[in-house]
């Protein structure tokens, strides 16, 4: 576990190094979020009873999507995993006394986290002291924030653990970038990364919601505005849990397999 814990540690602080670009990350997501935001109201204002979130809670959906943006960002991957995999050096790697689905894992967490860690504390700071109707309510109620925290992880998790897939199948192709494509596209959509799933038509939302996409930011984010309650919670975080244990399960399963039988190219 330490030689794990010491990847984390390194891509961390790594991590931490880029304060110019998280600073320009900040000032793009505050741009994207008021725009959201406009866009939304302007739905509301046109018909304000037909939507299945309130407006309060879509406004703290969005600020808390920008600030968190490294946790759940599809596009936010370690491309020196998939060089590393395409061009014939992850040999180094099989040669060391690691697990490297673990090594991979450790370096996907603390990449996220470094970049979180940068970003999250200016956007809440700012948001939550805008003027109406773009300030970002506080959470519902006490057990609701304590509840968003371990949702938040768990879907931290689930993100990881999901794109693991993706760098394990990049063992079997001669490049990852249609992998990264296709993913990528797939799951910014079908997670609520354009949209909130509550807007989806009902049928549509009853399949999304029991899959892997919808146990990454969408239940945290609705959890802190209160949008998730009940019994609809408890299934919603048993959904994490599941989809938690089965990816990881899958993936290490997969990336056992690809290390038997990798084929490197070139030199």
């Amino acid at each position: 576990m330490k030689k794990y814990l010491s990847f984390f540690r390194l891509r961390f602080l790594t991590g931490l190094q880029y304060r110019t670009a998280a600073l320009a990350g900040i000032a793009t997501q505050f741009a994207w979020g008021f725009l959201e935001i406009m866009v939304m109201k302007a739905f509301y204002e046109t018909d304000p009873g037909v939507y299945p979130m309130t407006f309060r809670a879509t406004v703290s959906y969005i600020w808390l999507q920008q600030a968190f943006l490294a946790f759940f960002a599809v596009w936010m991957v370690d491309s020196e995993l998939f060089e590393m995999i395409s061009n014939g050096n992850i040999a180094y790697e099989l040669c060391r006394p690691i697990r490297i689905y673990s090594m991979m894992t450790a370096r996907n967490l603390a990449n996220r986290t470094s970049r979180a860690v940068l970003r999250c504390l200016p956007i809440l700071l700012v948001a939550a002291f805008l003027p109406k109707p773009f300030r970002m309510e506080p959470p519902v109620g006490i057990a609701e924030f304590l509840l968003f925290v371990v949702t938040m992880l768990l879907g931290l998790s689930v993100t990881v653990a999901f794109f693991m897939l993706v760098y394990v199948l990049a063992f079997y192709t001669i490049s990852p970038q249609g992998l990264r494509i296709v993913f990528c596209s797939l799951v910014e959509f079908l997670s609520g990364g354009v949209i909130p799933l509550p807007f989806f038509p009902e049928p549509v939302l009853r399949v999304l919601e029991l899959l892997p996409f919808a146990s990454m930011q969408n239940v945290p984010l609705r959890i802190y505005s209160g949008d998730i309650a009940g019994e609809e919670m408890v299934r919603a975080v048993g959904l994490q849990v599941f989809w938690l244990v089965a990816l990881v399960v899958v993936g290490s399963m997969l990336c056992r397999m690809a290390e038997r039988k990798v084929a490197l190219q070139g030199g």
